[in-house]
């Protein structure tokens, strides 16, 4: 397995670029990514970042088994017909290696059913989507970041000790979101079986009537609200809700709230108290995160938001599994997966043999503001080991042929 600190000890400047041009002559490693660059740029130009720090880290430290990653990355326009288009481009006319990317769930979930048909591996990085690893997973397909059953584990202890029984849900209409609001229902009713769900409102992705959705959930008069609204449309409702005074006294858990890409835009609007997962990038003292931090500055003079650390871990993964894999074969690759440790900023983390979704956690805190912007407080990191469903669950939910 390789070593996290290695490459970072390896990130200067001078040796990326002697080591690069030594490599680059030998054999090289084509990893082909695809994502929704155009309509997702807040979350994926820092990806791309992360990606390519990732690249050069590994390049620098002699590739995998002495060949160069080589990244080749195409956009899918956030249409599924495209993305398969993208994904059939990368492999038969860039001749890639493997397979990786996709942000929005309903495209990851279109490349998933692709790579099912064409035994190709495919790394999902980014798509939240439960269905991925479970209703419609498949032996091709493995994923990184951290599912919308966990991510709404998450938050569920936050809602419990809330202890309010009206419930109000607004969300993105789209796989992702009502994946979401299906896991917060069926998890809240467990832990409180008296709660009521009185509004629901499901907005177009990237068109919300934000000022006619807020009217609607405070005519319910919730008691609190989960939300899983994100990017400008999550701008477009903190600032609706907040102008008509909905959220004074209401409780909020809310998912991807805390991440840069969505909280740094809302500045001083920045909605206080709410409960969220997210990065705080600027506060996590650990020695991996440390020096992943160190090496990004230095090379972009940037933060990393939470995309820059799926891109890299994305690739961090690959690197790792072709490694153990001693090949770009994909059933080579199927097999190293399964059980596959790899250490990361946010610490190791491990791919499941049984639904092939990885441990990566996400922090847990609250909203406050500092100097005129929304920061993350009391956080604490959640390991996803810790919020995934029992092994009997998963044999429920995802099909036997799948593996």
């Amino acid at each position: 397995m390789y070593s996290f600190r290695f490459y970072l000890k390896l990130a200067g400047a001078a040796a990326l670029a002697a080591a690069s041009t030594a490599v680059a002559a030998q054999d090289t490693i084509k990893i082909g990514e695809l994502n929704s660059y155009k309509t997702q740029p807040a979350f994926l130009g820092p990806y791309k970042k992360g990606m390519e720090l990732a690249v050069e880290q590994i390049n620098a430290a002699g590739g995998v088994d002495g060949k160069a990653l080589e990244l080749v990355v195409r956009d899918d326009n956030s249409n599924p017909g495209d993305a398969v288009r993208a994904a059939e481009e990368l492999l038969t006319r860039d001749k890639v290696d493997v397979l990786t990317g996709t942000f929005l769930s309903h495209i990851g979930l279109a490349v998933t059913d692709y790579a099912k048909h064409k035994k190709q591996f495919f790394l999902a990085s980014e798509p939240l989507t439960d269905k991925i690893v479970w209703a419609d997973g498949n032996r091709y397909t493995y994923r990184l970041r951290n599912s919308t059953y966990m991510q709404v584990a998450m938050l569920i202890p936050a809602a419990v000790k809330m202890n309010k029984k009206r419930w109000a849900i607004v969300y993105p209409n789209y796989e992702y979101g009502q994946s979401a609001v299906a896991t917060f229902k069926t998890l809240l009713k467990q832990a409180q079986p008296d709660v009521e769900f009185v509004a629901e409102q499901a907005t177009p992705l990237g068109k919300i009537d934000a000022g006619n959705v807020v009217q609607a959930l405070a005519d319910a008069r919730p008691e609190a609200m989960f939300n899983v609204l994100f990017a400008t449309d999550l701008a477009k409702f903190v600032r609706a809700g907040t102008q008509r005074n909905f959220f004074k006294d209401l409780p909020v858990v809310s998912m991807l709230t805390g991440e840069p890409e969505y909280l740094d835009p809302l500045g001083a609007e920045a909605p206080v108290g709410w409960v969220v997962t997210g990065y705080p990038w600027y506060a996590i003292d650990t020695p991996e995160h440390n020096a992943f931090l160190k090496a990004y500055q230095a090379r972009y003079n940037d933060y990393p938001r939470l995309g820059t650390i799926v891109g890299y871990n994305a690739i961090l993964s690959l690197a790792a599994g072709i490694k153990k894999a001693g090949s770009t074969e994909t059933e080579a690759l199927v097999q190293a997966f399964k059980g596959l440790e790899v250490d990361t900023p946010f610490g190791r983390i491990k791919y499941r043999g049984i639904d092939h979704q990885s441990t990566m956690g996400a922090y847990v805190g609250t909203i406050a503001i500092k100097d005129g912007k929304g920061i993350m407080t009391d956080f604490k990191y959640v390991d996803g080991a810790s919020v995934q469903p029992t092994d009997d669950q998963v044999r429920q939910w995802r099909p036997a042929s799948a593996d």
